[in-house]
């Protein structure tokens, strides 16, 4: 689990409209495929899924005020899609909420 410590808290009904903007066309593009997530706001905690090619999520993000818990499957650590899209929720973290606005990230166990 990774935790994004943030200044300001970070709304999960923003969070989800971004990533549905950015996640799915910048993945497409990096491994030139057509294979979509789903990305949704399930009581206050983004999920990305895909139920065609996964059994659970890929990644879950809980929010929690000022704190982002990015939560990686265990199931699926060395698959490819799944190691594309930490790459890019990486960087996308750093536009939303921001890099001014990220005040601490730690890997946790």
């Amino acid at each position: 689990m990774k935790i994004i410590k943030t200044t300001k808290p970070v709304l999960a009904d923003e969070l989800e409209h971004f990533l549905n903007q950015e996640l799915n066309p910048l993945f497409q593009e990096r491994r030139h495929t057509e294979i979509s997530f789903n990305i949704v706001n399930n009581d206050g905690a983004i999920e990305i899924t895909n139920p065609e090619l996964y059994d659970s999520f890929l990644y879950r993000i809980e929010i929690l005020g000022n704190e982002m818990h990015v939560i990686k499957s265990e199931h699926y650590t060395d698959d490819v899609n799944s190691l594309t899209l930490e790459d890019i929720l990486n960087n996308l973290f750093l536009e939303y909420p921001g890099r001014k606005k990220i005040k601490n990230i730690e890997d946790a166990s």
